[in-house]
């Protein structure tokens, strides 16, 4: 599988995640979905998506105690930018 395919198949498992998590407050939803979103955009563009490892990586940490689930999907999606230099 692709590194672009593996990434797209993780952000929507993040989507996914989100979506039923009714826990979440708004602001750490909204902040997610704006970076998802932006990671969408740099990979329909062809831009650098790893740019935004950092940021991902800061809301893994905000979820990790309260939604240890989307952490870990969070991580992923990392792990995924960062080895495939997507």
């Amino acid at each position: 599988m692709s590194g672009e395919k593996r990434l797209r198949e993780l952000l929507g498992r993040l989507r996914e995640r989100l979506s039923q998590s009714r826990s979440v407050d708004a602001d750490s939803r909204d902040h997610l979905s704006a970076v998802v979103t932006d990671i969408d955009g740099d990979l329909g563009r062809g831009g650098a998506a790893s740019a935004h490892a950092p940021r991902l990586e800061s809301l893994a940490v905000r979820f990790e105690a309260d939604h240890p689930g989307l952490a870990e999907v969070i991580r992923e999606v990392i792990d995924a930018l960062v080895r495939g230099g997507v």
